[in-house]
């Protein structure tokens, strides 16, 4: 039986998503094999095993569901990475579990425990309406990069991806700590780009409009990488909510980061 209108029109949808699928792919090999390493060279000037990197976060889960790319493409190119969570996510009463989550994510990740700190004080409260006090977050981050002789950290950007007011907060005081001049000399910033709500959820469909895009660091994962980053963030147990399932499958933020630098 021949087929109809509607049979021809999914065959010609089914191959120009196989098509588009085989371009994708060959641009996620490419900047995945040679991003990280690029930044490393025109960031710092120097080999990428010397790149220091502190990765500051709000929450446990933070790291994979939004900073995975960065994370696994900095350690492909040699770089050191440690976690800074500042609170324990206790919002519903969780964060002695979800503590444990983050290490078992982390070392997915290829962090060990060892470099993971987590910050439970009690004026800086898992909350999403709260603003964290600027001056207090600001203190914290700080040490922690002087005592660990930091020279790179990634920390959200003004949107902080999903609006949320700790994720905001830890922008507010990397720009604070960097405007004053208070970061030791070398030591740079970068902010995760916060996108539009199409972007956020086309997955892969974002690589080429992210390669168009003005950046200053852009990773990208391969399929390998995509799918460690969602065994790490299946290590959160506690928060793998139904609509989390579907954010692992849509979300750019599981294979794709574009940073900016303060």
């Amino acid at each position: 039986m021949a087929a109809g209108p509607l049979g021809w029109g999914l065959a010609a949808l089914a191959l120009l998503l196989a098509l588009l699928r085989a371009l994708l792919g060959g641009a996620r090999r490419r900047y995945a094999a040679g991003g990280a390493r690029a930044f490393a060279a025109g960031w710092a000037a120097a080999r990428a095993d010397d790149v220091r990197a502190l990765l500051v976060t709000a929450h446990p889960d933070d790291e994979a569901m939004f900073f995975a790319p960065t994370v696994l493409s900095l350690g492909r190119a040699g770089a050191r990475a440690a976690v800074l969570c500042c609170s324990a996510g206790n919002y519903y009463n969780q964060g002695e579990i979800r503590k444990k989550e983050l290490e078992q994510s982390c070392f997915l990740l290829g962090i060990p425990a060892s470099n993971v700190t987590v910050v439970d004080h009690r004026d800086l409260p898992d909350n999403p309406t709260l603003q964290w006090d600027t001056q207090l977050l600001a203190t914290i981050v700080l040490k922690h990069i002087e005592a660990n002789n930091i020279n790179l950290v990634v920390t959200f950007d003004a949107g902080g991806v999903s609006g949320h007011a700790n994720h905001t907060s830890l922008y507010t005081a990397l720009s604070y700590l960097h405007s004053e001049r208070k970061l030791p000399e070398g030591c740079h910033v970068l902010t995760l780009e916060s996108v539009n709500l199409f972007r956020k959820y086309i997955s892969l469909l974002d690589v080429p409009i992210s390669c168009f895009l003005s950046r200053d660091a852009l990773f990208i994962l391969t399929e390998e990488e995509a799918e460690q980053a969602r065994r790490a963030m299946r290590c959160h147990r506690s928060q793998l909510l139904w609509f989390r399932h579907l954010y692992m499958l849509f979300s750019r933020y599981m294979v794709i980061n574009s940073l900016h630098l303060l």
